[in-house]
């Protein structure tokens, strides 16, 4: 079981004095967190992309470049690469760009993303949200099969021979499609064969037990085997030291959180806290609580879901960096010890 944590680098004001730090600030404390993760043992930093004046990263592979430079062992991830409005080729050189700085270590996950602003952002038309999202996940991967590229499709201009440039120093980037509970998403990678990262912040984790047991099956049907058909899940989380003084300082930062970000069509931006406390139990889908018990949900979920890889959100919400930097020590000091020892 592979442990490591995620950030969308939000920018919320702090919910008692209504002061917000600056961009440059919260990029810093992104590094500060992926150095963190390493020196405790995690394995995996992983960067969101969206558009936003509210979310400080736009542009994951950057961030990323700059965590390869202080670190040596982090696998380095997009958390998510939005992967409908931008364009394959381009995110292909970036990440195997990274690949290359990194020695080896970049990975990206491909979604369609929960926000739409890119869409207009960069003159791509919503009703085409779907079509766009497969024609370019199918050049994605035909890219980093192959070093000249013949392709045609309807919303990019056709490649002819195109050299493909740079090549990654891994034999191919680790592409994981990322899902966020749409079962056909999740039939999708298992017929391509790719990892798929689910990320569940609101519905009970048995909720999507069957839809993984399906992405199993159809890719063993497309003939691929348990090394291919890897599973993530990824969440919000944060670790104190016992559960009622985690609950009690996470929940005003959660609540913030949705306040200021969440998509209204999709999530209540007023989350009391008797929902937090659901989202928050033992059959919930967030990990708020001491080391014991995010322990006992890992391995809950690991019943459900058989997965190798559980991603953290642990710095929502305007969360100091000092609680920010407990979780992650927690999390490299206490849970993946005991993990790994079951």
């Amino acid at each position: 079981m592979e442990i490591g944590i995620y950030t969308f680098a939000d920018i919320t004001p702090d919910w008692q004095t209504g002061r917000a730090i600056s961009v440059a600030q919260r990029h810093r404390e992104v590094l500060d967190s992926a150095k963190l993760a390493e020196e405790v043992g995690l394995t995996v930093f992983g960067v969101g992309e969206h558009h936003r004046l509210d979310i400080a990263i736009a542009s994951p592979a950057i961030v990323m470049a700059a965590v390869a430079t202080l670190t040596k062992r982090l696998r380095l991830t997009s958390a998510v690469t939005i992967l409908s409005t931008l364009d394959p080729v381009r995110v292909f050189q970036d990440f195997a760009t990274v690949d290359l700085v990194s020695g080896g270590r970049a990975e990206l996950i491909a979604g369609r993303g929960a926000f739409i602003e890119s869409f207009s952002l960069f003159g791509h038309d919503l009703a085409d949200y779907d079509a766009l999202f497969a024609e370019k996940l199918d050049l994605l991967l035909k890219l980093n099969a192959e070093e000249r590229v013949t392709w045609q499709g309807r919303f990019r201009t056709a490649l002819a021979d195109a050299a493909i440039s740079p090549r990654p120093l891994q034999k191919e980037l680790p592409i994981w499609l990322g899902v966020g509970g749409n079962p056909e998403s999740a039939l999708r990678a298992g017929r391509l064969g790719l990892p798929l990262a689910l990320a569940n912040i609101s519905q009970k984790p048995e909720k999507f037990a069957g839809q993984i047991t399906d992405y199993k099956r159809v890719g063993g049907e497309a003939g691929f085997g348990p090394e291919r058909l890897q599973v993530a899940i990824a969440t919000h989380c944060h670790v104190g030291k016992d559960s009622q003084t985690a609950r009690d300082e996470f929940y005003p930062y959660y609540s913030a959180y949705f306040a200021n970000h969440a998509p209204k069509t999709s999530y209540l931006a007023d989350v009391p806290r008797d929902q937090f406390e659901a989202r928050a139990a033992p059959d919930g889908p967030i990990f708020v609580g001491s080391p014991q018990e995010v322990v006992d949900k890992i391995m809950h979920e690991r019943e459900l879901f058989g997965h190798q890889r559980f991603l953290a959100q642990v710095d929502i919400g305007g969360l100091p960096y000092a609680k920010v930097a407990q979780s992650i020590e927690l999390l490299g000091t206490k849970v993946l010890p005991a993990v790994a020892r079951i």
